[in-house]
């Protein structure tokens, strides 16, 4: 340090005196963490650490390099379970606020907060699709009905929560009055003036919201189509100056209220644990919070009540009288949020830089990174002028969590190689799909689990520690599923290999660095102290808190849809010039995105016409993404990470799976806007249960829907004419095609196909030779999906998942082959006809990238389901069909395939040696 001027040693002394009152402020802190810790560690099970403070001054890293080695990393995970922020159970305390008094929440306006609603993407040019708010408005008497019914239901779950907020105030408030009556004593534990500014408005709210309860509260009750509640909604909406009053003063009743935690003991000990009394129905009396957590619950309520009117109006017919009141709450509402937002935002993502300059974050979110070989999840920061890579240090239980800085690039000296310019590197390891899905089932399974102790009222203990296996299995599947290649470069010399699931993410961060590129940045060096301070405000600053795995849900939030998905992508309007032209679509499933369907190119034009449909599998799914892409034929233009041809981004959308909107017979149509790009497209949802249902055809004369006995014995042949025929031309043109089975084909041309064969039409030979591969592979899917009855029957499936489940080697064997033998024999030697030529498409497995395991995935679930009175019998979830039925499904497959081969005559001959009782 340099003091060469009276002044220099008077500002460096103004420094030290801050940093030692922040100091002080951290040890009273301690302090007072030690003392709930010790009082926490009397009661079982231990409540979540506090948060992070900024960890000490130590050795930093240099710009752009690691700040500690890898070797740490590997010698202990790098993240632990059950910490605060990645806490798999969801905690009270409000984890936007680790550190609330230094700090104002952001609260978010924008109605894409709820799973029922659109994403966001105003900012960065992303496509968002309305959410029309008249939708059932307009429809006739039934679909009215139903929206009366889904009003019903939106307010019965509003009604509950009201009660549990009214609760939280209530017990907010408690201690407010015996506090009053010390002030006036000799011994007081709080002024008047302190109790007046930590409870500042929170009477008023309560006596707001407990009038809005008890009006409320019988209309729901009595429930039927005339009632009107709007006019509620609108008188709680234009009572929002009180809750500006209390967003206000909000920072320094959190100031406040940590002081006098600080210096007055009794007070601590009150602010540590209040009391809030459960719903009515709860078998839970009281449950333990901090009055930080409960500060900050008006903060949060004001954003939930807005969200459930974004759902009112959306299931509230136009000419209802409650109509033009909700929207009225609605507008002053959002209005009400906006002018709050402008204030807080701010001050939520920005800190200090030690010149006086503001550095906001921008974006953050969690990525693996390839270092020295091996996955390592980081939590990744974007601020206006640098990118930080972090990781989250393993800390003793009760120890402050602390953010470890691994490296940092300035924005001014970071750049992305072109492919002709990136270094050559050794290929990315992909992890063998099969071995994805065989983590995707076990994760499934201990989810079934979870459900099953929960219904029964199981042990809290057991609960725990399945939640704990399958956050591990969660976590190894975020960590070793993602293989697309995303590469930061220093300019300085050193590189950062990123590995994303999804193209669209990697394009989100790449468009937010360029945009912040655009302006006229300058090359740095973080002192030790500056980067401390900087690491040390991620904790704070951070907007994604916990890692995207399911078992950091909270209980209540959506589960997603399990299902089928079919989508018609139409066409697309808004390209200033011709190009090649194509999408593909992304589908959330166990935490990160997956590509799922792509239509074909359309080549040379401003307005490409695709009219493709794909039916895409959900599984536990709340989003849909498309991309546009500029197709690339030009092969110097490789990616060397991936060795694969980089096409252009042209604009990218993202859409919510509202299950009210996409749950219904008929298609919904809609239009993603995407950096001046419209993407026109329809889609309709299939829930799991209704995809069990098989329906006959009632015409005899076709293939499809027929039983496979009425068509052999028909077409005088042991396998059906249709399967011959796919698999055929399958194993001429198709069995390198990469993803064979696996990737959808065009829907059109599936149904196209079915018409011909049902129709028993000459051209069938020359159609087959002109379609795409997929379409042939999805036809066939499509012919043993729509039988009647399953492959291996409907009496038979019992019986499979007991044999499947057997542990004897040889008693599975007995039990696999004499179920063979029982199949009628159309079913057995069309089965093994299939079997073998699944194994065919195998042996090409280097090529066409499907496993044994990758087939059995596809075709199992196809060839063997239960009956669809056996499914609801014993299906509790929709999710639960997957887990319960799916795994066992693709492994009785799976055991015939891995089989050395099986002759039906010989099964045949040894029928004799086995009883024909199954």
């Amino acid at each position: 340090m340099e003091l060469g001027s009276v002044r220099a040693m008077e500002r460096e002394l103004e420094r030290c005196r801050r940093h030692l009152r922040r100091l002080q402020r951290a040890l009273a802190e301690e302090r007072f963490k030690v003392g709930y810790l010790e009082a926490a560690l009397a009661r079982a099970p231990l409540p979540p650490p506090p948060p992070a403070a900024p960890r000490p001054a130590g050795s930093s890293p240099e710009r752009g390099s690691g700040g500690s080695s890898d070797a740490e990393d590997a010698s202990s995970a790098d993240f632990n379970y059950g910490a605060d922020e990645y806490d798999a159970e969801g905690n009270e305390e409000p984890k936007a606020l680790p550190e609330g008094s230094e700090t104002m929440p952001y609260i978010d306006e924008s109605p894409t907060m709820s799973p029922q609603l659109s994403a966001r993407g105003q900012e960065s040019g992303d496509g968002v699709s309305p959410t029309p708010t008249d939708g059932l408005g307009t429809g006739g008497e039934r679909e009215a009905g139903k929206g009366l019914e889904m009003r019903k239901l939106v307010l019965s779950g509003f009604l509950a929560s009201e009660e549990i907020y009214i609760n939280q105030l209530e017990a907010l408030l408690l201690p407010m009055k015996p506090l009053k009556a010390t002030a006036t004593t000799s011994q007081p534990v709080l002024t008047l003036q302190q109790i007046e500014t930590i409870f500042y408005k929170i009477q008023d709210i309560y006596e707001i919201h407990k009038e809005f309860y008890d009006s409320l509260c019988p209309k729901v009750q009595q429930w039927d189509s005339n009632v009107t509640m709007g006019h509620l909604f609108q008188k709680l909406a234009s009572q929002l100056g009180v809750y500006k009053a209390f967003v206000d003063n909000y920072k320094i009743a959190l100031e406040t209220a940590e002081k006098c935690s600080q210096s007055n003991y009794q007070f601590q000990k009150i602010s540590e644990e209040l009391k809030v009394k459960g719903p009515k129905d709860s078998k839970e009396s009281h449950t333990s919070v901090t009055m930080e957590a409960l500060l900050y619950k008006p903060i949060d309520r004001v954003t939930r009540s807005t969200l459930v009117l974004h759902d009112l109006l959306k299931h509230t017919p136009a000419d209802h009288p409650d109509y033009p009141l909700l929207q009225d709450a609605l507008r002053i509402s959002q209005n009400f949020l906006s002018s709050i937002n402008e204030d807080i935002d701010p001050r939520r993502t920005a800190v200090t830089t030690p010149k006086g300059e503001t550095r906001q974050l921008v974006k953050d979110g969690f990525l693996v990174e390839l270092s020295e070989g091996s996955r390592k999840l980081r939590h990744v920061f974007l601020f206006t002028d640098v990118l930080l890579c972090a990781k989250l240090k393993k800390t003793a239980v009760g120890k402050q969590q602390q953010y470890d800085c691994k490296w940092y690039v300035p924005l001014a000296d970071l750049v992305f190689p072109s492919p002709e310019e990136s270094e050559h590197c050794p290929q990315v390891h992909v992890i063998p799909d099969h071995e994805l899905e065989d983590m995707k089932m076990k994760i499934s399974a201990i989810k079934s689990e979870v459900q099953k102790e929960k219904a029964n009222k199981g042990q809290s203990r057991a609960i725990e520690r399945l939640k704990k296996k399958m956050f591990e299995n969660e976590f190894w599947l975020l960590l070793n599923s993602p293989a697309i290649p995303f590469r930061i470069h220093n300019r300085n010399g050193k590189s950062y290999l990123f590995l994303l699931s999804s193209d669209y993410e990697r394009s989100e961060w790449r468009e937010a660095i360029q945009k912040l590129q655009k302006k006229d940045l300058q090359a740095f060096v973080l002192s030790s102290v500056e980067l401390q301070v900087l690491t040390g405000s991620c904790f704070k600053l951070r907007t994604v808190h916990n890692i995207p795995v399911t078992s950091n849900k909270d209980d209540d939030e959506s589960p997603g849809l399990y299902g089928f998905l079919h989508v018609i992508v139409h066409s697309a309007k808004g390209f200033k010039q011709s190009a090649n032209l194509y999408c593909t679509l992304e589908v959330d499933s166990f935490g990160y995105f997956v590509s799922k369907a792509k239509t074909r190119v359309f080549r040379d034009t401003t307005e490409p016409q695709w009219n493709e449909e794909f039916e895409i599998e959900l599984e536990g799914s709340q989003s849909l993404r498309i991309l546009c892409y500029e197709k690339c034929y030009d092969k110097t233009k490789l990616n060397k990470d991936n060795n694969e041809i980089v096409d252009k981004i042209m604009g990218k959308g993202q859409i919510q799976l509202d299950p009210q909107a996409v749950q219904t017979k008929n298609w919904h149509m809609d239009v993603i806007e995407m950096n001046g790009i419209k993407v026109e497209f329809s889609m309709k949802f299939t829930s799991r249960d209704m995809s069990l249902k098989r329906t006959p055809s009632k015409k005899q004369t076709g293939v499809f829907g027929v039983k496979i006995s009425v068509v052999t014995k028909r077409e005088r042949s042991k396998v059906p004419y249709i399967v011959r025929q796919c698999i055929e031309e399958v194993e001429k043109r198709g069995i390198e095609e990469v993803g064979i089975y696996r990737i959808s084909g065009v829907a059109t041309d599936i149904q196209a196909l079915k018409a011909v064969f049902d129709a028993n039409n000459k051209d069938i030979l020359v159609m087959l030779s002109d379609m795409d591969i997929n379409a042939i592979a999805g036809t066939l899917k499509l012919y043993f999906r729509e039988l009647p009855e399953p492959l291996l029957t409907d009496r038979l499936y019992p019986a499979f998942m007991e044999g499947i489940a057997l542990s004897d080697p040889a008693a599975k064997e007995n039990c696999m082959m004499h179920l063979l033998r029982s199949l009628p024999d159309p079913n057995l030697i069309t089965f093994l006809f299939l079997l073998e030529h699944l194994k065919r498409v195998a042996e090409k497995e280097p090529i066409n990238k499907m496993s044994l395991h990758n087939l059995a995935t596809v075709f199992g679930p196809t060839l063997l389901r239960p009956s669809e009175g056996e499914s609801k019998a014993h299906l509790t979830l929709a999710s639960d069909i997957w887990s319960h039925d799916v795994m066992a499904q693709v492994q009785v497959l799976l055991y015939y395939l891995q089989h050395p081969p099986i002759s039906f005559t010989e099964l045949k001959r040894n029928t004799l040696y086995f009883s024909t009782d199954v």
